[in-house]
C-alpha cells in the first residue's frame, strides 16, 4: 500500500457523521460532533448517499426511519460496507421492535459471534 493511499485511508477512518431527526443528533452535536445534519426521511436518504459516496467518513450513524427510505441497491451495498461503516440507531419516535442486536450487529459487521449466558 502506498503511503499516500495510507494517509488518505487513516484520514477518513476517524471521521464521523450523524444524520437524521432532531432527537438524535442533537446529543451528538453537544457532544461536539461537528458533522450532524437535521433532516427529514426524505432529505436525509440523499444526504446518506451523499456522504457515503464522498469517502471522507469513517462511521455514518443514520437514524432507523431512514433505512426504509433508501433505494434497495444502495442499502445492500451499505450493510456490507466496513469502510464507511453505516449504522442505523433508533430514535424515541421509532418503535418498532425489530431493533437489531448488538450480537446480530456484530456477527454482521465483524464476522463475530458472541453468546450472552
Amino acid at each position: 500500500m502506498s503511503e499516500q493511499s495510507f494517509k488518505q485511508k487513516s484520514d477518513t477512518s476517524g471521521k464521523l457523521a450523524i444524520v437524521g431527526d432532531r432527537e438524535l443528533v442533537i446529543g451528538y452535536r453537544l457532544i461536539g460532533i461537528d458533522d450532524t445534519f437535521i433532516t427529514d426521511n426524505e432529505d436525509a436518504g440523499k444526504k446518506i448517499q451523499e456522504l457515503y459516496s464522498s469517502g471522507s467518513f469513517g462511521l455514518i450513524i443514520a437514524s432507523d426511519s431512514v433505512r426504509s427510505k433508501l433505494p434497495p441497491k444502495f442499502l445492500s451495498k451499505i450493510e456490507e460496507s466496513i469502510e464507511p461503516l453505516v449504522l442505523f440507531m433508533p430514535s424515541h419516535k421509532e418503535s418498532t421492535g425489530e431493533e437489531e442486536s448488538i450480537a446480530s450487529l456484530a456477527k454482521r459487521i465483524l464476522g463475530i459471534k458472541i453468546e450472552v449466558s
